[in-house]
């Protein structure tokens, strides 16, 4: 997983290193990153035109340094002062370093002739390290080269769009324990637990306690999604609705290419039926269309309260719940992992305010509050686990979890119901909770982008989410 390093943990890596090596030596191996990366996107430094915006601090000083060495390659360097805003004139690079992550304040950045290709130093100039809250009139970045780990704000609010493509350069920091970090593909192939030789469909499966007369395809989309995701078997509860000719069920194909085992529920009063079930299982989905109604609620908040298996609560189930009390009361009383699925609505719903600019922070408050891991949806997915965790406590399990694949293709109905039956399936699999929501959103993400620029629907996501985890598998599970 590439680590993330908050400000505070990146001036704490910088301060150790102060122990071994001096910070004329740091300051030179930075600068001499950035004049690599310039050189790249130039194409070669003889007879280029490059203007370095230089700030008062260490930023500034790496961008010193690269100008120096960009013009010993033979390039025509100009530094302007940051504090002097105006046109940087006619050039072919504009290497950003007036300030670094720790900037507060409002930053007018020069204008840029249109079409020049602008190097930002470890962040936008303008940008907060956290949050990625820009102020003033930044810099839009062709591409960032930013030093030992990436930062949170490279990642959400407008740092995300302003920095370009981010390359990571090693300068010899240490990163020792990071507190958060982003999956990557290579995780969730190394990592995904496979079928073993002798295994059986009970090893792995999932009850799905979602949907309401009229809102079926919530369930079963979310039964797909589980399937898809490695569900040896799909118990598929609906309350309310009782089996009948064409609907998926034990042996009825359907209308939907739905592999699921239906557990018939009646409307009220349901949960025991369920618990009886869960003694086969390995994870409980419950949520995604099951609607609103008082007594629904309660039969979900016992079912929670009462799963001996791990719980993946999503949309309806959200509501359910209430606030920051009614999670913690079901998370002690059941002592197994649950996770929250939230969407920024439901976020404020749960926690009384929305999460505003600062994801990542407001995801790890909520998860500290509540006792429950927490996955708050968006183009970056975050997955907070509590730090009294087992998993939290684990070496190479950061308490956060980035999933920077996600894409607006993603924002359609029922994609959501896709990604809870994914993480009950990743639950199932042996992964821990915090671990298998953050691999499913990862994986959620990934899938999408093989499907339709226009028109990518829920349904379309379950056989793409195979097919990618398929060839990341790269044929280990295949007979001999």
């Amino acid at each position: 997983m590439r680590p993330v390093l908050t400000v505070g943990e990146m001036r704490a890596a910088d301060a150790a290193a102060l122990a071994h090596v001096t910070e004329d030596e740091l300051v030179a191996r930075a600068g001499s990153k950035v004049a690599q990366a310039a050189v790249r996107l130039l194409g070669g430094a003889y007879g280029r035109r490059v203007v370095v915006v230089a700030g008062p601090g260490n930023n500034g000083a790496d961008g010193r340094v690269a100008a120096r060495l960009l013009a010993r390659r033979g390039a025509s360097v100009r530094t302007v002062p940051a504090a002097e805003p105006g046109p940087v004139g006619s050039c072919d690079l504009v290497v950003d370093a007036a300030y670094g992550t720790g900037f507060r304040g409002t930053y007018e950045a020069p204008a840029v002739p249109a079409g020049v290709p602008v190097l930002a130093v470890d962040i936008p100039s303008g940008v907060r390290g956290d949050d990625g809250v820009a102020s003033g009139r930044p810099l839009r970045a062709t591409a960032t080269v930013t030093f030992a780990a990436l930062k949170p704000g490279l990642l959400q609010g407008d740092g995300r769009e302003l920095a370009g493509a981010v390359e990571v350069a090693d300068i010899g920091l240490a990163v020792g324990e990071p507190s958060m970090a982003v999956v990557d593909d290579a995780d969730v192939a190394g990592l995904l637990p496979r079928r073993p030789p002798d295994t059986h469909k009970w090893a792995t499966a999932v009850a799905v306690v979602a949907g309401s007369p009229g809102m079926e395809g919530a369930a079963a989309l979310a039964a797909r999604g589980a399937s898809r995701a490695g569900a040896g078997m799909v118990r598929l509860a609906v309350p309310g609705t009782a089996p009948a000719p064409g609907a998926p069920g034990p042996g009825v194909p359907g209308p939907w290419p739905l592999e699921a085992v239906r557990l018939p529920l009646p409307a009220q009063g349901w949960a025991d039926e369920v618990l009886e079930v869960l003694g086969r299982c390995r994870a409980l989905v419950v949520g995604p269309g099951i609607g609103r109604a008082a007594p629904t609620g309660g039969e979900v908040r016992r079912l929670i309260a009462a799963s001996p298996v791990p719980v993946v609560a999503d949309a309806d189930a959200l509501f359910a719940l209430g606030g920051v009390a009614g999670v913690r009361e079901a998370v002690l009383a059941g002592r197994r992992p649950v996770v929250l699925t939230p969407h920024a609505g439901e976020f404020a719903a749960l926690a009384g305010s929305g999460p505003g600019a600062d994801r990542i922070g407001a995801a790890r408050r909520l998860a500290e509050d509540t006792g429950a891991v927490v996955l708050l949806k968006g183009s970056l997915t975050v997955v907070a686990t509590p730090s009294d965790a087992v998993e939290a406590r684990s070496p190479g399990h950061p308490p956060v979890l980035l999933a920077a694949a996600g894409s607006s293709r993603l924002a359609t109905a029922g994609t959501g119901d896709v990604l809870s039956g994914m993480i009950g399936a990743f639950l199932a699999r042996g992964l821990p909770a915090g671990t298998a929501a953050a691999f499913a959103a990862h994986v959620h993400g990934r899938a999408a982008a093989r499907g339709h620029p226009e028109g990518l629907v829920a349904g379309d996501l379950p056989q793409l989410v195979a097919t990618w985890l398929s060839d990341q598998a790269g044929g280990r599970d295949a007979a001999p």
